[in-house]
């Protein structure tokens, strides 16, 4: 007569520990795919905020402009040129220094940059883990098990197939749930890497579109205060 043992119940008949290993890569797998769904609908909408915005800042002719077309993503965005406009308020007093303020708000714009970019691979380090120690813990359960089994072989004087098989095959059930929890999580993880990689690409461009905008409006002041000059000059004579 032959036995046919199920995934479930193999799960049961394995010992303690390797049901333990089972159960520990069964939740990996379930928090590499929760991570999966949450992170695609994330960068999803981050995807169509940054191009909205990208929209926004190439169509607006002043910082001001810009800041108030922004306003309603309240996203990275936003909080770049309100970055370049505190910046330049706090610059009033030195107008004559317009590389120095370019190079200060640059080094804002970098801070929010990078800040942006470690929010978007957060919870990536997750999956990296997952894919790299999955196998191995995988692969603990089924030495754990096959030494079980062969501990019980010499404590029952049995060594026909039929006593051995079952345990074997429990055993190496973990090295298959290893394997399934950590090749998707190393392929989401690249997927993911590449997306985030998009995403920060986009947030570069905003940073550029930003100072484009500073550029002008520096530009703009400086003009205006040479008219003035050149007006007073003409008054006096």
């Amino acid at each position: 007569m032959s036995l046919t043992f199920s995934p479930w119940q193999m799960f049961l008949g394995a010992g303690p520990v390797v049901r333990c290993v089972m159960t520990l890569l069964a939740a990996a797998s379930v928090v590499t795919w929760t991570i999966f769904i949450a992170k695609t609908v994330e960068l999803v909408r981050l995807r169509a905020q940054l191009k909205k915005s990208e929209t926004a800042l190439e169509d607006a002719d002043t910082l001001h402009l810009g800041e108030e077309w922004t306003r309603d993503g309240a996203g990275i965005a936003h909080a770049m040129v309100l970055a370049a406009e505190a910046e330049r308020r706090r610059s009033e007093d030195i107008p004559a220094d317009r590389e120095g303020i370019k190079e200060r708000i640059v080094l804002h714009l970098e801070r929010l940059e990078a800040a942006e970019g470690r929010r978007l691979m957060r919870g990536t380090g997750v999956l990296a883990t997952i894919g790299a120690t999955s196998p191995f813990i995988g692969l603990f359960g089924t030495v754990w098990g096959i030494m079980s089994s062969f501990t019980g072989i010499a404590a029952a004087h049995a060594t026909s197939l039929a006593v051995v098989a079952p345990g074997i095959a429990e055993a190496l059930l973990a090295t298959a749930l290893g394997l399934v929890a950590a090749i998707p999580a190393v392929v989401i993880y690249n997927h993911l890497a590449r997306q985030t990689a998009a995403c920060r690409a986009c947030v570069a461009d905003l940073t550029s579109l930003v100072m484009r905008l500073v550029s002008r409006d520096l530009a703009r002041a400086a003009l205006a205060a040479s008219g003035n000059v050149v007006r007073f000059m003409a008054a006096a004579e």
